[in-house]
């Protein structure tokens, strides 16, 4: 049976400290890529289900899961899956 990769969208959480005067510093500093990682801090959240491969893109999977009652209603994307592709025989033997 041949091979998938899926990539799903995911929301994770992730911690930061940075020295700054307020929250708006804070922020501003953070943006700006000036705050430090607090290392064991990355908390998945949720499945983002707003992102997704786009409908027109790929109608004929959209309807195929729709029918299959995978996906309840077809909207704007396919929810949460930002591809897939079939792994070439090569890539599963190394």
């Amino acid at each position: 049976m041949p091979q998938y990769e899926v990539e799903r969208y995911e929301l994770y959480i992730q911690r930061y400290r940075v020295e700054a005067a307020d929250e708006v510093e804070a922020i501003t500093r953070t943006y700006r890529g000036l705050a430090d990682l607090v290392e064991g801090s990355l908390e998945f959240v949720e499945i983002d289900n707003d992102r997704g491969i786009c409908v027109d893109e790929a109608i004929g999977l959209a309807n195929e899961l729709l029918k299959i009652g995978s996906i309840d209603y077809l909207d704007v994307v396919i929810p949460a899956i930002r591809s897939v592709r079939k792994v070439e025989e090569e890539e599963t033997n190394g």
